[in-house]
Parts: C-alpha cells; structure tokens; sequence
C-alpha cells in the first residue's frame, strides 16, 4: 500500500484535472453560488422597498428550476407527446427537443444585472443621445393600478431604441421583461439581454411543439404577475406608419385560465426625431422577408463617425425623443375576442404617438414645400392640438425652427428665397417615414404628395 506508483506526466496532470473539477463542483461552487444568491437575495429585498411593483418570486427562479417546470408542464408533456406521434420520433428525442425551445426562451434575469449595469447604461445612452420628453400620461389611471394585477406595457416599435428608453422611464416602477426577435440572438448580446430579462421568440416558426412551450411561458409569466411588454406590431415600422396588429402573444395570454391576476395593458406610444436605423428600414421597405442588411464596414464607419463627433464636441444630440402612456386598458372588462382586442390596443397607441419637430416639419415639406411650409406646420400642430395630442414644443415657430434645422443638418431639403424643398428621390422617401408617424391626416394625402 505505500509503495511509489509510477505514472506518466500526462496521466497524472488528467487525473489532477478530474479532481479539480470535483472539488469545484461539490465542494467549492455550490458555496460561491450560495454566497452570491445570498447577495442577490438583499439586494432585490432593497429594490423592492422603492419599486412600485416589486419584483415578482417568479422572476427571481433559478433558470435550471424555472426550464424544469416548464417542461413538466402538463400542456408541454401533452404537446411532446403529440410531437412524436405525429411526426414518427421518440418521445425522448422530442422531450429533447422541447428541451432545447424552452433552454432558448427562458430568461436568467439578474436585479444587480438589471438595475445596477442596465439602467445606468441605458440612463446614459438616452440622454446622450436624445432629449428625452414624457408626452401623454395619465398619471391618476397608472398609479390606482391594483399591484396585483399584471401589467403588460404595449408601443409602437419605432427603433431599437424602444427597448432602451422605455426600461428606463420604467425602471422606477417595476423590470420589464420583452419578447425580442432572432436579431438578440447574438453573442453576446444575447448573454445581456437574458440578463435584463427578456425571452427570445422565433417570428418565423410554425412549429406546434415550439409554440406550445412558448405560450405556457408567457401564460406562467402573465399569471405570476410579471410586468413585460409587446409589440403588437410584431417589428420595427419600415414606412413610419404603426403596422396591423399580430395577435400571437396577446392570444396567449387571452387563452390562460379564467381564474388567476387581472391582466391590465397599458399603450404606450413612442417617436423619435431621428431613428437610427431610419435609412436601413426604407431600404427593406417591399422586402417579403424583413431582411435589414447593413454591412460592417457601413456600421464600423458609423459608428467611428459619431465617436469623432463626441470627441470633437460637434454632437448636438438626435432631437427629442418622447414617450407616451395612454388610458390603462383590463382584460377582465373587456367582452371582444383576441383580434378586436389586438386592434383597440394598436388604436389607442396610434392616438398617443408623440408628435415631434422633425415629423411635422417633414410632413409640411412634403405636403406644401416653399413658403407655405411654416405655415403647414402651424395648421398641423393646431389640428394636433385639437386632438388632444400634446405638443413637446408648443410654440409653433420653435416647432417649425427645430425641425429644420435638423432636416438641414441630415441635408434631406434645400432652401431658397421661398422656402425648403426635399433636397431629392432619396430625401423624400426619408421625409416621408418621418411624416407618417405624425398618423393625421390620412394617410392617403400623404402618399399623394409623397407622389408629386
């Protein structure tokens, strides 16, 4: 027993491997895990004493635990099973598939993620970037929402800057959770956005199996009590305008039992006087598939561009950026089936998008062009005053400044003794997509003078 063994270098560096991993695992990680859930434990009880909608339980699950319920679920055992009848696999194979859809979904949402790097990052990014302005907002109809209830914000998908400026207005009340596309699949994007709490959704899949797990998700979300938000939309507007609603999510969470949370939706209408993909959606405007190909060296030198700005101190900023929150609508009150639903939410969305310089300025551009084109603009801004939509500027003579000069500085008019004019093809179809997120009058009298 304690004569010497000889062994080879390498067997002995594997077997020293195998042994680490060991003590790592049964010894040493699970003690580092429970110290830093311990830390995170505090500090969503310190969060939760300022939050308005405290940080629900469910939100909090481990990952590991929250994957395994999912999969057990009785509706996702049911749909397994029915996968692999109908398409002639073992159940194991297309348990590993469900598997796999809910490893894909499944947010590791982190407070100290969320709070601590997310709010900070995106406080800074939007107010370098924009001045930011909080249009409609009915402050009594938000704040006599029962805490109970389950609050699920609806907007308008102007710019992947949604994401960013509305997580912010909302960090004091509650951690929203999105559903995000295939383009946060990235990584490490898609690391960071897990964190923040979002789910990945496939827009393109038909797969029963795939949107079973996905519905017993959000249905386990919405009956937790889990702040999130939608874009009925399903994308980013290409032409400005606010799209026809899809009503995937919103008929899965109209479907969930009867008993259980109100669920209460709250619109939410956004615009900016700069979108930063603006040039990158109007190329895929007539596009069947959505694609948005920009290519690297157009994004390094972008991006290079406004470093240099920023540097140099000649970034006067994106214009304004305003959000604003429309009259609460509840599920429980409401008698219409999941389609009159998804079109009284994208109504009453469409009612509140802010309207700022650079879209009614663009609108009067095109509409009349010359020297009637201050005078559009103030005609425009007391038709909007008349719809109640709240102006973030109401002097109409500063609206009309503002909005040319920032149609001057992107070069998208040309101005002589009479007035401005769309500069060329190009310039009009750019004025056009901010024009059409002012949403009146018709969108037929845009497109005529979109037309001359």
């Amino acid at each position: 027993m304690t004569q010497p063994v000889t062994l080879p270098l390498w067997l002995l560096l594997v077997i020293l491997a195998f042994a680490a991993v060991t003590a790592l695992s049964h010894f040493l990680l699970p003690s580092v895990r429970w110290f830093f859930r311990k830390r995170a434990e505090r500090v969503v009880a310190e969060l939760n004493k300022r939050l308005a909608r405290p940080i629900e339980p469910f939100k909090l699950a481990r990952r590991h635990d929250m994957i395994q319920r999912l999969l057990y679920d009785p509706e996702v055992t049911h749909a397994v099973v029915e996968e692999s009848r109908t398409e002639g696999i073992p159940e194991n194979v297309a348990f590993q598939q469900a598997r796999a859809y809910a490893r894909e979904i499944v947010p590791s949402f982190s407070a100290t993620a969320y709070f601590s790097v997310g709010m900070r990052l995106a406080r800074w990014l939007t107010n370098s970037t924009y001045e930011v302005r909080i249009g409609s907002f009915d402050r009594d109809a938000l704040v006599t929402i029962d805490p109970y209830a389950t609050v699920i914000f609806v907007m308008n998908h102007r710019s992947n800057m949604d994401y960013v400026l509305v997580t912010w207005l909302v960090s004091r009340a509650s951690a929203m959770s999105y559903a995000v596309g295939e383009w946060a699949r990235i990584w490490p994007l898609s690391s960071l956005i897990k964190m923040m709490g979002a789910y990945f959704i496939r827009r393109r899949s038909r797969g029963h199996l795939y949107r079973r797990v996905l519905a017993r998700y959000v249905q386990l979300a919405t009956e937790n009590g889990v702040t999130q938000a939608f874009f009925p939309e399903g994308g980013l507007s290409l032409d400005g305008y606010t799209a026809a609603p899809k009503h995937g999510l919103l008929d899965y969470v109209t479907r969930r039992g009867e008993e259980g949370r109100d669920v209460i939706f709250v619109p939410v209408g956004l615009n900016y006087d700069r979108v930063l993909e603006d040039r990158v959606l109007i190329a895929a405007q007539g596009q069947t598939d959505r694609r948005f190909v920009v290519s690297k060296t157009k994004i390094a030198r972008a991006l290079l561009g406004h470093l240099r700005q920023r540097l140099t101190g000649r970034f006067a900023g994106f214009g304004i950026a305003s959000v604003s929150f429309g009259k609460p609508l509840h599920l429980a009150d409401y008698t219409g089936d999941t389609e009159d639903l998804a079109r009284e939410l994208m109504a009453r969305i469409t009612a509140i998008i802010p309207i700022l310089p650079v879209p009614i300025t663009a609108r009067a551009v095109l509409e009349v062009g010359g020297p009637a084109t201050r005078a559009r603009v103030q005609a425009l801004a007391e038709t909007a005053q008349e719809r109640d939509r709240r102006l973030p500027v109401s002097d109409p003579a500063d609206l009309y400044q503002r909005g040319i000069a920032a149609l001057r500085q992107r070069d998208l008019i040309v101005e002589n003794a009479d007035g401005p004019y769309p500069k060329d093809e190009g310039a009009r179809r750019i004025l056009a997509f901010y024009a059409a997120s002012a949403g009146w009058p018709s969108q037929d009298s845009l497109v005529s003078a979109v037309a001359k």
